[in-house]
């Protein structure tokens, strides 16, 4: 089923050279059909390229998906056109009223920034307290996974020496949630941060479940036990040539970044990278929005109390 979304958005064209399956609001509205609608609060610098990248994920499952992008400030970006921003993007005023069944909190640039110290924080936090109350479930990407347990447990991140990038190997800690169904043993994802947190403290947590981690990159992917907050310390949305990107941004910036592991072909950055997350990219949303959002959303959004949380099975 398609992801709808508005009908001049710069990403459908780009989506539909992939084939995969969009649908301009126009042709939504002579469907009678319950659309799941998912939020997006884009924190990332370049917004047209998180917009696509995270519409391809969304628009991989069998769900029809409406969904509405939300921006932090009106400020100008450097990086994303003002007419861009006012035509796409909602402040959160006009969307405070609503509820939703799914929300996405991206990454932001903000790494080595305490949270207190970011412009937005007061924001950031506004906009979290209220998805508790009007969102089904909350997926939380790197930064926003950490500001997000940060805020709503007390958890603080721990600053590495430098930049952790790369691709890393990941295993499952749980078997049985449906979050995980389909998951090989071991699978690749990217990271791409300046920090980690203590995935003792996380584990030490009664409202916290690490589901998968990595020996180098440590947890993952920490689920509340309410089912309603997804942390992934990661990018499984990111394409194949975003972390080479990052790395020669860095590099032109005089920053002495160190070369992502594991991602270009035998780890020498003069040739290729190699993507080998998109399959577990693409089954982590799909699973998210099946299980943790459609399958426990009410069918009336106006009514967000008959939530039954998932447990592990058996």
């Amino acid at each position: 089923m398609p992801v709808k979304i508005p009908d001049n958005l710069p990403a459908a064209g780009i989506l539909e050279s992939e084939n995969i399956f969009v649908m301009s609001e126009t042709r939504a509205a002579n469907q009678d059909i319950r659309p799941m609608k998912v939020l997006i609060l884009n924190l990332m610098p370049n917004k047209i390229e998180t917009e696509t990248q995270l519409l391809r994920l969304l628009g991989n499952t069998p769900l029809q998906v409406d969904v509405d992008l939300l921006r932090i400030h009106d400020k100008e970006s450097k990086h994303t056109s003002i007419d861009h921003m006012n035509n796409f993007y909602r402040d959160f005023e006009a969307v405070s009223h609503k509820n939703y069944d799914g929300l996405i909190i991206t990454g932001a640039p903000l790494g080595q920034l305490e949270f207190e110290d970011v412009t937005y924080w007061d924001h950031i936090r506004e906009i979290i307290d209220w998805s508790q109350r009007h969102v089904t479930s909350v997926l939380f990407l790197c930064w926003a996974a950490h500001a997000a347990l940060y805020h709503l447990y007390g958890l603080n991140r721990k600053l590495l020496k430098s930049k952790r990038s790369g691709v890393f190997l990941h295993q499952r800690t749980c078997q049985h949630y449906p979050l995980l169904r389909g998951f090989d043993d071991e699978f690749l994802a990217p990271h791409s941060r300046f920090a980690q947190m203590d995935i003792d403290e996380l584990k030490a947590h009664p409202a916290l479940q690490v589901l998968t981690e990595s020996d180098e990159a440590g947890a993952y992917m920490v689920l509340s036990t309410n089912s309603r907050n997804l942390f992934v310390m990661g990018h499984p949305e990111y394409q194949k040539a975003t972390l080479k990107d990052e790395y020669l941004r860095d590099l032109a910036e005089g920053l002495e970044p160190e070369t992502p592991q594991n991602y270009f072909r035998n780890n020498d950055p003069k040739q290729e990278p190699v993507a080998r997350w998109h399959g577990h990219g693409s089954l982590l949303v799909s699973n998210w929005l099946n299980y943790y959002v459609y399958q426990l959303t009410p069918y009336n959004l106006d009514d967000m109390s008959a939530i039954t949380p998932w447990e592990e099975e058996v």
